[in-house]
């Protein structure tokens, strides 16, 4: 069995530890490392820290660890996995350019492959549809309401009749 590590802070280091636990922006991930460095830093063992904040003891000294090799930059998550967007902001402005100016009305196929020939984003025409919709941009003809008949505003605003009983 290793060791404990003992974190050491100085005074400019737990200002900042301090401020940053407290900061509203700030993620709260990133807000329990700094509180274990402080708790660290005072003296109460890795053990009594995981008990306090529910972690594991393995999850209290990878923070330790991270905040030696990396500073205060380590208390941050990294970038995280997953998907990255297919197409940029730019991309989206050019198609809505397009079904502004261009006297040819689009579908979302029609609009897809042209994203992909003209700037070589591969979208589906179903995930273009979402994001333009999102955006406030619709495909397709209107919709029809059924025709409703106008009465004049006279009858309209007329009581209506009473009926005397028999």
């Amino acid at each position: 069995m290793g060791c404990r590590l003992k974190v050491f802070l100085n005074e400019e280091e737990k200002l900042t530890l301090e401020e940053l636990r407290k900061a509203k922006d700030v993620p709260q991930r990133t807000k329990d490392r700094a509180q274990v460095l402080l708790l660290n830093a005072r003296g109460l063992k890795n053990e009594h820290i995981a008990k306090g904040l529910n972690w594991a003891i393995s999850t209290v000294r990878q923070t330790l660890h991270r905040w030696e090799k990396m500073g205060l930059a380590g208390l941050w998550d990294a970038p995280g996995r997953g998907g990255k967007p297919r197409y940029s902001e730019s991309d989206l402005v050019y198609l809505e350019n397009c079904l502004a100016q261009e006297p040819q009305t689009y579908n979302s196929k029609q609009l897809a492959k042209k994203l992909a020939s003209e700037r070589q984003v591969s979208l589906s025409a179903d995930r273009l549809r979402r994001v333009l919709k999102k955006r406030g941009r619709r495909f397709g003809s209107p919709r029809t309401q059924p025709h409703k008949q106008n009465k004049p505003l006279a009858k309209i605003l007329e009581p209506p009749e009473t009926q005397v009983p028999d």
